[in-house]
């Protein structure tokens, strides 16, 4: 990847998001030499414009930011770093630089859900209920959505809601067991159903 440093006097701001919520944590500044450093640690490091010096984020408080890809705008001169942040990013205390609480958004949780039931599939760690599902094959998984919907039903006609609740987690969790072992993502489910909203769609 090639770098700009000569546009703004060596230096490049650096763009820090994290990579499972996708909230945009802080901006930094990264010479060439902190920006070496940030790709030989996997740590974010930046360069101290106030203090002339490197300094590592995390290095005083332990709330690193380990990194997980490093991305150059279009430009060469702007760095888009997705990170894994050990605890509070802001000197302050805060998830962010903005004073925002750094969770993710319901709906993006399934994605990262379905990245944590395909790392289950990759690995197939024993003792797990998703391998064990995974080791059942299609037709146990596909069983269980089935039975899981049933469930959901029976709770939506004669029981409560948080029972209901309950049981439509239990429900999504397995399709997306389903979905992994097809290949599928539920990104794509969600997609289908975006072109269904399209006033010009058309059933199958």
């Amino acid at each position: 990847m090639t770098i700009d440093f000569d546009k703004m006097n060596g230096l490049v701001p650096a763009i820090i998001q994290d990579s499972t919520t996708m909230k945009v944590l802080m901006l930094g500044f990264m010479n060439e030499e902190a920006y070496n450093r940030t790709v030989a640690t996997n740590k974010v490091t930046f360069y101290s414009r106030s203090r002339k010096c490197l300094w590592t984020k995390g290095e005083t408080s332990g709330n690193y930011l380990n990194v997980v890809s490093i991305q150059s705008d279009c430009d060469n001169d702007t760095l888009l770093i997705k990170a894994v942040p050990d605890g509070p990013t802001c000197h302050t205390g805060s998830g962010t630089c903005w004073g925002e609480e750094n969770t993710c958004a319901p709906m993006t949780f399934l994605s990262v859900l379905q990245d944590f039931i395909e790392t289950r599939h990759k690995e197939m760690p024993e003792g797990s209920y998703t391998t064990s599902l995974f080791k059942d094959g299609i037709n146990r998984m596909a069983q269980k959505v089935g039975e899981e919907a049933l469930e959901t039903v029976i709770e939506a006609v004669n029981g409560s809601n948080d029972r209901m609740k309950y049981e439509a987690a239990d429900m999504l969790y397995h399709l997306i067991v389903l979905l992994t072992e097809k290949g599928m993502r539920i990104e794509q489910i969600a997609e289908e159903l975006r072109n269904r909203h399209n006033p010009g769609w058309h059933k199958h």
